[in-house]
């Protein structure tokens, strides 16, 4: 069941601090783009399947990224995306992926850190597994 996308972006606009919906929305936009970039196969349709409707596209749409990111490097290129700085990246990438960590079941949420490169747990507001 998918979470609808008004209750997704009151979520990420109040992890946010955002002070307008259509903030919280680019954020989501931004980072879920970045993150389809670096997942592959049912991970990325099973994540995008617990989300709204409007946001599947955001991750199963995104060409697939030539290198892995690191965590400092996966908020450098929601920044660039975004057209914001380092600082309103990190807060975007902190508030969507927190989000989707409370919307992914444990198991999945595993399956999508083994894909990233170490660390990235942090950004999703967890402990890298063991």
């Amino acid at each position: 069941m998918n979470a609808s996308v008004e209750v997704l972006l009151d979520r990420v606009q109040e992890r946010g601090g955002y002070a307008m919906r259509q903030e919280a929305a680019g954020a989501v936009q931004s980072v879920l783009e970045v993150l389809g970039a670096h997942l592959v196969g049912d991970d990325r349709t099973d994540l995008a399947a617990l989300l709204p409707r409007q946001c599947g596209p955001l991750l199963v749409d995104a060409a697939p990224a030539s290198e892995p990111l690191t965590p400092s490097g996966f908020v450098e290129a929601v920044a660039v995306r975004g057209d914001v700085g380092v600082a309103v990246a990190r807060r975007a990438v902190t508030a969507v992926l927190a989000t989707v960590a409370e919307v992914a079941d444990d198991a999945l949420l595993r399956r999508i850190l083994t894909q990233l490169p170490p660390g990235h747990a942090g950004l999703f507001g967890r402990t890298d597994p063991a």
